[in-house]
């Protein structure tokens, strides 16, 4: 099986340690790695480099060729345009899939964490078996809730129809995107629900298949750069042709409407997190909720729940601090609640055309 790590996107909402120049995936966020190089760390041993591929956008080529130096050159797709994920997915599984296009594939995200590494290569080795048995299968992997996640996407699965080694596979029912707090808890007390990380593994086939019959404009562009790709001219074709394909994103060029009877969920408990939000990063880095989540020289004192990096040499110091974000950094210092942190990619947004547009 083949792996495509996509490290695409600005994270707006990590704002301001994750900028257009060098957004959040390529920074050492809470650690001595970062989040991409972590994408590619947790896939070792059960996945050589050679099978390991990773799609992302031009401008960081140098980024990634420094960050991820076992990976061939060749196994790197560089998307010239930023045309949003339906285009880039179906780009990828166009060049990946070229030689061998009923050979499974995983699709993961290089801004994640993921605790339970162990667990999570083997399920997707459970899944690339389903999809050696029928390529024309989906299998999405789910995250088993841990709380009552209004941020993310949700899962719901329907009946068991097979075990692997004692983990269940489920029928596919629906996607949900960001349901109200309401719904959410109603998801979080089911057990036919799950957090949906957007991990999933299918073949080239199957994802050029739907492109083909949902979006057929984006399948004729990304057929022309397939049919180029390996040949001397296939950097040309693929500056012309890839800024032409339609901005949009997968789920809604593709996995809203598949049907339900070509899916499949495997929903496990993987230790993952979304950290593309501060308040999604402390969760993840937490033990609980009351607990102080602090980088670099900070001194809190009476506060808890707060999430307090500082990449400076000052010393940062906070007093009667409850459920707030403080980010400091050279140019920029972020005080916000944690509930403000939505908020964060309207203010970058607004910046754009300001004296102050060069620190988005």
């Amino acid at each position: 099986m083949k792996v495509i790590v996509f490290a695409g996107g600005v994270g707006t909402r990590l704002w301001p340690l994750s900028r257009k120049n060098t957004p959040k995936q390529f920074e050492k966020i809470a650690g001595e790695y970062s989040t991409l190089q972590l994408a590619v760390q947790r896939l070792h041993p059960d996945f050589k480099a050679e099978d390991i591929y990773v799609s992302t956008g031009e401008k960081y080529k140098d980024i990634v060729f420094e960050q991820l130096s076992e990976i061939p050159r060749e196994n790197f797709i560089f998307e010239p345009d930023v045309r949003d994920v339906g285009p880039a997915v179906a780009t990828a599984c166009a060049i990946v899939g070229k030689k061998a296009p009923n050979e499974p594939v995983a699709i993961v995200w290089s801004d994640h964490f993921v605790k339970k590494e162990r667990r999570f290569r083997e399920v997707l080795k459970f899944a690339e078996g389903i999809s050696e048995k029928d390529p024309d299968l989906l299998v999405f992997i789910g995250q088993r809730a841990r709380f009552a996640n209004q941020n993310l996407g949700w899962l719901e699965f329907g009946e068991e129809v097979s075990q692997i080694r004692g983990t269940k596979v489920f029928a596919f029912k629906r996607l949900i995107y960001r349901p109200s707090l309401q719904d959410a808890q109603g998801f979080l007390e089911s057990d036919k629900y799950a957090w949906n990380p957007g991990y999933f593994v299918t073949t080239p086939h199957f994802i050029l298949k739907s492109f083909k019959k949902f979006a057929p404009n984006i399948w004729e562009g990304v057929m022309k750069i397939q049919k180029a790709h390996g040949t001397k001219n296939y950097e040309e074709v693929m500056k012309e042709e890839y800024p032409k394909l339609e901005k949009i994103s997968f789920d809604n060029a593709v996995l809203e409407k598949l049907d339900p009877d070509s899916v499949r969920v495997i929903a496990a408990d993987l230790g993952w997190s979304d950290v593309g939000a501060w308040e999604a990063l402390k969760e993840a880095l937490q033990i609980n909720t009351s607990e102080n989540v602090n980088r670099g020289k900070v001194l809190l004192t009476d506060s808890s729940d707060n999430l307090v990096f500082n990449y400076t040499d000052q010393l940062a110091v906070g007093i009667d601090l409850n459920g707030m974000i403080v980010i400091n950094t050279d140019d920029v210092l972020l005080i916000c609640a944690k509930d403000s942190v939505p908020k964060i990619k309207k203010l970058v947004e607004s910046l754009s055309g300001t004296e102050h547009e060069s620190l988005t």
